[in-house]
């Protein structure tokens, strides 16, 4: 009877300790921020709170994609055109 119950409490602590790291796996699918700013729409892609593109769609012209250079913050390029670095200069600050 012994046996039973400590084998009994092994499962039920697996299955408990299964269920908690299956709620806080990471989620495969983005998360999909959508903005207006002026006349063109602003989409985000995050996964965990994590920023690795934008798509910019203008009312005129072609929706383009910003994707990270490296894994820096605010260091964009362009999709389509990789050796053209997008700049993020701080001119003054309050």
């Amino acid at each position: 009877m012994r046996i039973l119950n400590r084998l009994l409490l092994a499962g039920l602590l697996a299955v408990t300790s299964l269920t908690a790291y299956a709620d806080d796996a990471p989620s495969a699918e983005p998360d999909i921020t959508i903005r207006q700013e002026g006349d063109r729409t602003i989409q985000e892609y995050r996964v965990n709170g994590f920023l690795y593109a934008i798509k910019i769609t203008p009312k005129t012209g072609k929706p383009y994609f910003l994707v990270r250079a490296d894994g820096s913050d605010g260091n964009f390029v362009r999709s389509d055109y990789p050796d053209m670095l997008i700049p993020s200069w701080e001119i003054f600050k309050w």
